[in-house]
C-alpha cells in the first residue's frame, strides 16, 4: 500500500474489536519505528507507556471521560513527558553520541554546555511544556507508522493526565502522561470508519512563494 492510500485508510478509530490483538512483533516494529522520531537537540524527552492489562485498561475509562477504547483496544501507548531533563541527562546523551559515533570523549563538550544552558535556562513549566511538544512529534510518527503497518488507532487528548500518572505510577519514573494512543483493529459494527475522510482543499492548505 502506498503511504498516501495507508493515510486515507486510517481514521481515529471510535470502537475495537477487542478480540483482535497486535502481534507483540508487530508493536516492536512499531516502536522500532517511532523510537526514530525527530526530536529537539535529539534529547528525546519522553518515554512509550506500553499498556496490556485489563484490569489497568478498564480503571483508565473514567479517567478518559468514559472512552471505552482504552479498555476494548489490544494495546494502549502513552507517550510521557520526562521530568528529569537536566544538566546530567544531558551529559549522559552525549556520552552516547559520542560512543556510538565512535568520538574521542570531550568532542562534543562545547555542544554539550550549548544544550545544558538552553535547558536550565527554562522554568520546569517551559520545560515541561517543551517536553511534551516533541512528545506530539512522536504522535505523528506513531500514527503515520500505524497506517502504514495497517494497525487502527485514535489519538486521545481527552484524558485526566495526573490521575493516568498516579493509576500507572507514572511519576515514579519522572514522566507525566502527554497523550493516550489506543492501538489494534476496529470492529466491524464501528459506523465511523465509513465516513468520508474531510480536508480542506488543498489549494487552501498550501501557500507556494
Amino acid at each position: 500500500m502506498k503511504f498516501s492510500d495507508a493515510m486515507r485508510w486510517r481514521y481515529a478509530t471510535k470502537k475495537f474489536d477487542p478480540q483482535k490483538l497486535v502481534d507483540e512483533t508487530v508493536v516492536d516494529e512499531l516502536l522500532d519505528i517511532t523510537n526514530l522520531t525527530p526530536t529537539s537537540y535529539g534529547l528525546q524527552p519522553f518515554k512509550f507507556v506500553v499498556l496490556k492489562n485489563q484490569e489497568l485498561q478498564d480503571k483508565l475509562i473514567t479517567s478518559s471521560y468514559g472512552q471505552r477504547q482504552v479498555a476494548d483496544a489490544s494495546h494502549v501507548l502513552i507517550i510521557a513527558a520526562r521530568t528529569d531533563v537536566d544538566a546530567n541527562y544531558i551529559r549522559e546523551y552525549v556520552a552516547m553520541v559520542e560512543s556510538q559515533r565512535n568520538l574521542a570523549e570531550g568532542t562534543m563538550q562545547e555542544y554539550c554546555q550549548v544544550m545544558i544552558g538552553s535547558m536550565t535556562r527554562m522554568s520546569p513549566e517551559s520545560l515541561n511544556h517543551w517536553a511534551a511538544k516533541q512528545a506530539y512529534i512522536a504522535l505523528g510518527t506513531v500514527m503515520a507508522a500505524c497506517a502504514t503497518l495497517q494497525i487502527d488507532a485514535c489519538p486521545m487528548e481527552g484524558f485526566i493526565p495526573q490521575e493516568y500518572n498516579e493509576i500507572l505510577n507514572l511519576e515514579q519514573h519522572q514522566l507525566n502522561a502527554v497523550l493516550v494512543i489506543p492501538i489494534g483493529y476496529r470492529a466491524d459494527d464501528d459506523a465511523t470508519q465509513h465516513n468520508q475522510k474531510v480536508r480542506r482543499p488543498i489549494t487552501d492548505m498550501v501557500i507556494r512563494i
